[in-house]
């Protein structure tokens, strides 16, 4: 869920997939909310369909997360651009943490999407230079770990990791494994298909707005919508 820096040129493919990728995250929140507030039933957001279309989310995300670690630290890492993103990044995360904690302590988001993203790019920095082989190698072989059931750790502290067999509850968890593989195949995709600035429209312009804003529309989203949900319901109840 991070951007390119402001001096790079824009890719406008990229940030209109970021854009569909916001347009269902609202869409997946609202039903959310509105399984909260006990409009639809109990368990609706995951199950079936719903549960699938939240991993997609996320997962796009990640995507084009690592996609722009190409796109702005390709060349060269741009290190005071970088640091600067991450501390952004992880000063909302914590934001998050706190406004869930005194919410709902029981299942505060301690690892949400955000968090991840924060550390998942700092492996994704890791290997940004490597050749796209073996950054697609490490990317298999982190989905292969996920998949073999392998959690070598036993205490909840570990949860974030994706490798601990005791996982403390939360409103949203989504672990360093298998997350990292998708940030990384990310990279691999921007690499093997060079983007490059293409010819803007206005309406491509105006696909792309969102996701040039994802981080500030991420943060807003929810409260506008569980402010507009409550609002509609004490007006017409």
């Amino acid at each position: 869920m991070t951007d390119t820096g402001s001096t790079m040129p824009r890719i406008l493919a990229v940030d209109i997939g970021r854009t569909v990728a916001l347009v269902g995250m609202v869409v997946f929140h609202f039903a959310r909310d509105l399984e909260i507030f006990g409009i639809l039933p109990p368990g609706t957001t995951i199950s079936d369909g719903w549960y699938v279309l939240a991993r997609v989310i996320a997962g796009s995300f990640f995507f084009f997360a690592g996609m722009s670690l190409v796109l702005a630290h390709g060349e060269q890492i741009r290190w005071r651009s970088f640091w600067r993103r991450l501390a952004i990044v992880g000063l909302a995360a914590s934001a998050i943490s706190i406004a869930t904690f005194a919410a709902m302590p029981s299942r505060f988001i301690y690892f949400g999407i955000l968090h991840s993203i924060a550390v998942c790019s700092l492996a994704g920095l890791a290997l940004l230079h490597v050749p796209p082989i073996l950054t697609a190698i490490a990317a298999a072989g982190i989905i292969a770990l996920h998949l073999s059931g392998f959690h070598p750790l036993q205490s909840v502290f570990w949860s974030f990791t994706g490798l601990s067999r005791a996982v403390r509850p939360a409103l949203d968890l989504l672990p360093i494994v298998p997350w990292v593989s998708v940030l990384l195949v990310g990279i691999v995709f921007a690499k093997l298909w060079n983007p490059k600035p293409s010819p803007s429209t206005v309406l491509k312009e105006r696909l792309a707005w969102l996701g040039r804003h994802t981080l500030s529309i991420y943060l807003l989203h929810q409260p506008i919508l569980l402010g507009v949900i409550w609002l509609t319901l004490k007006v017409f109840q």
